[in-house]
C-alpha cells in the first residue's frame, strides 16, 4: 500500500511538472511564493524525494522477499515473535 501511494504521488507530481510552466524572470526575494518556486518547485526536490523513497521501498521489499526464500525458518520465527 505504501509503495502504491508513493508511486501515485510521484506520477501526479511528474504530471504537474510537465504541465505547469513557471516564468522565473520576475521573481523577488521578498515573496514567500517566489521563494517556494525557486527552492522547491524549480529544483524538483519533492519529485526526487518521492522517486528516492520509491526506490528504497522496492529495495527493502526485495531484501525481505530474499530472506523469506533463503532463510524460511528464521524468517517465520522472526515474523511471528
Amino acid at each position: 500500500m505504501n509503495q502504491s501511494v508513493i508511486d501515485s504521488c510521484a506520477a501526479f507530481l511528474t504530471l504537474l511538472i510537465a504541465v505547469v510552466e513557471v516564468d522565473g524572470t520576475r521573481m523577488s526575494r521578498d515573496s514567500s511564493y517566489d521563494q517556494f518556486v525557486c527552492r522547491i518547485w524549480l529544483t524538483r526536490v519533492a519529485l526526487w524525494s518521492l522517486l528516492t523513497m520509491s526506490t528504497y521501498g522496492i529495495l527493502v521489499t526485495a531484501f525481505e522477499r530474499y530472506f523469506a526464500v533463503i532463510h524460511p525458518i528464521w524468517y517465520n520465527v522472526s515474523t511471528i515473535g
